[in-house]
This record gives structure tokens, sequence and C-alpha cells, in this order.
């Protein structure tokens, strides 16, 4: 994209927001009490994602739910793009917009959804994104909508969430941004971001709370038959394959009798028996072929095992902990909130599944997990 985008005004604002401190020190926007609805502008361009775009509608385009009464006018929301007209979605239809992007002058929050393109967003359309920045509108990206305001200049400095599956993207384009790719979403003031799909709904609860208070954005959630609070961060949601077990050298079939065996205490001097290597040669060997350590491997699958269990038992903590090879629920927890960023208990209660634990449930040695 290219650089046009990152006026002057913005650049000047980003430093002095490096000199006065962190940017969650700014002032945030709250409703206007007794001075009519919050202005909501929803910024969209060609190759709309329809997902995001519907939540951003859904929460602040339909009004309170009727068992909430909010202490001041409700949001009013505008969706606008560089000029009124038909603006194509990524599902190949299009929508009628009627505003340019004008309102974006008056809004108290602007809200980016993604689009298919967004490093072909108009130079125009970041120019008035960082202009209501400048004078105070609260900015708002979900999933991949924080590219465009990372090509406006406002995350310069910031820390910013998106897509698990776009992060080193974003990192790579603009260094200058603090990439966070493990939480649902980033509240850093007057400007939030948010990861892939459901977590914009996370987002716009957030900001609903925010705004309004618990009861309201309770409410809200219960309107869209979501979760008021997700515990975790996208590290939930992500399986990152390891390489094939099986292997004619001494270290595949050294994976293969470690993952059988993933209840039980495993040193890796007996690993490397297995491999008919020494400890060290062994190790050598490992961090070639899998791109870490035996330790690391060996608690990356005990706490994949440990959630299937998770997802399909009612077993108690510290029995399953014992089971997988964590040795107690402390261990299992702490594993839990350093990969997961969540607990074994949310983690139940968010998938756990309606078919019970089959008797004597043994790890795949086939499945993946993360290092």
């Amino acid at each position: 994209m290219p650089g046009s985008g990152r006026i002057a005004l913005v650049q000047n604002k980003a430093a002095i927001r490096r000199r006065g401190g962190p940017a969650s020190q700014a002032p945030r926007p709250t409703a206007r009490s007794g001075t009519g609805a919050h202005r909501v502008a929803c910024v969209v361009s060609d190759g709309l994602s329809i997902l995001e775009f519907g939540v951003a509608c859904d929460v602040f385009g339909t009004g309170p739910p009727p068992a909430s009464v909010p202490p001041s006018p409700w949001y009013r929301l505008q969706v606008c793009s560089l000029r009124p007209g038909p603006v194509r979605v990524d599902q190949g239809f299009s929508i009628e917009v009627r505003h340019g992007i004008g309102v974006l002058a008056g809004a108290d929050t602007v809200v980016v959804p993604p689009t298919e393109r967004p490093d072909a967003v108009d130079p125009a359309v970041l120019e008035a994104i960082a202009r209501a920045h400048a004078r105070g509108a609260r900015l708002v990206a979900l999933c991949t909508g924080a590219f465009v305001l990372a090509a406006a200049g406002v995350l310069d400095g910031r820390r910013a969430a998106t897509h698990w599956m776009d992060a080193e993207a974003l990192r790579r384009r603009f260094p200058h941004v603090a990439v966070d790719d493990e939480v649902l979403y980033v509240d850093d003031g007057d400007v939030l971001t948010s990861a892939g799909a459901t977590a914009s709904i996370d987002l716009c609860l957030h900001i609903v709370r925010l705004d309004w208070g618990s009861d309201v954005a309770n409410a809200v959630a219960r309107q869209l038959v979501a979760q008021p609070h997700r515990d975790g961060g996208q590290a939930q949601f992500i399986e990152t394959p390891m390489a094939p077990l099986a292997g004619d050298d001494g270290v595949g079939a050294a994976l293969e009798w470690a993952a059988s065996r993933l209840g039980e205490q495993i040193s890796v001097a007996a690993w490397a028996r297995q491999a008919s290597m020494s400890p060290r040669t062994f190790a050598r060997q490992f961090a070639i072929r899998t791109g870490t350590t035996p330790h690391r491997w060996l608690t990356a699958r005990r706490v994949l095992w440990a959630q299937r269990l998770l997802e399909t038992s009612e077993v108690s903590l510290d029995v399953l902990a014992s089971r997988v090879g964590l040795g107690s629920g402390v261990n299992l927890r702490k594993q839990f909130q350093e990969r997961l960023r969540t607990t074994p208990g949310a983690y139940r209660r968010a998938f756990r599944s309606a078919a019970p634990a089959r008797s004597g449930d043994r790890p795949d040695p086939g499945a993946d997990a993360a290092p």
C-alpha cells in the first residue's frame, strides 16, 4: 500500500503518544449521555467480509435489547464507503451503501470490517479514518481490518490483534505495529482490534460493556445467542501440525514410542535409547526433525490429549492431569494458561461435547500438536 495514507497529522499524534505514555491512558470515548445517539460509522470497501460486517450491524444497528434500558439514546449506525453506491461482498453479491466517507467526520466510533484486499483500500478512505481518529473518534478494526488501520498510520507503536493466519503478514508489512496473534481482541484505549470471524462478536460486546455496562452487554449477548465473555485467546482454536511421526530414522520411531506412552514418565535417556542414540545426539536430531525440544514436544502432546478429554469427559482435573502425564491439576492449569491463554475449566465449558469419553481413552499417536 502506498505510504501516502500515513499522513503527517497522524505521525505527529503517534509521536506525542509515545512521548506521553501508553496509548491505553488516552481518554476513552463513551456513550453520549444527553447529547443524542452515539454515532457509529462502519466504513466498507469492495471485497467486504459479510460475517464481521453483519456482527457490527447486529450490535450497533438494531437498537437496544428489550430486556435492557440504556441510560441514553442507543447507537446510530451509518454504513459508508468512498462514495455512495454498490459495494461488492466477498461472497459474490453487492450491497447498496447510502453514505459516502464524509460521515466519518461526525462519527464517535469508526468500525472497519475486513475486506479481501485491504492493500487496495483507497488512500482517501485511509486519510478520512486518520482524521477521524485525530479529532478523537474511537477506531475499531475487525479481523484484517487491522491492515487498514495500520495503513492509515494509527497503529504505529500500538499493540493490535488480527486473525492468527494473517498476523505474520501484518508484522512484515507494518513492523512498527506490535501484533498479538494469541488474543481474541486488543483494547488499546481509543483503538481496538479483534482476531478473526467470531472474535468480532467478543470485541463488539466488549465495546457495549464499556459504553453501557455489563447488564446491557449481557442482554445483547443473549439476543445474539452468544457468550457475554469468552476466556482465553486464539491459541485454543489453532492446531499446528507437526512433521509426520513415522520415518525410517531413529527419531521417527522414538516419537511413535513416546506418543503411545504420554501418561508415563519419559526421560530423554529412555527416549534416546529408542532411537539408538546418545541423549545429546538425540536432542540435536530431535530439534532438526521437529523444530522444538523433547520436553516441549511431549508437553504439547499431553496438553492436546487433555483438551480432548476435557471435551469428552467429566473426569476431575487432578485425575485428568495424572492420566495425560501432566502430574497435577496445578500443572495442568499452568500449561493451559501458558499455551492456550485459558483455564481447563473454561475450555471444558466452551468445548464440552455431548458424547461421553470411552473408558480407557488413550492418546492418538498420529494426532497433531503444537510444539
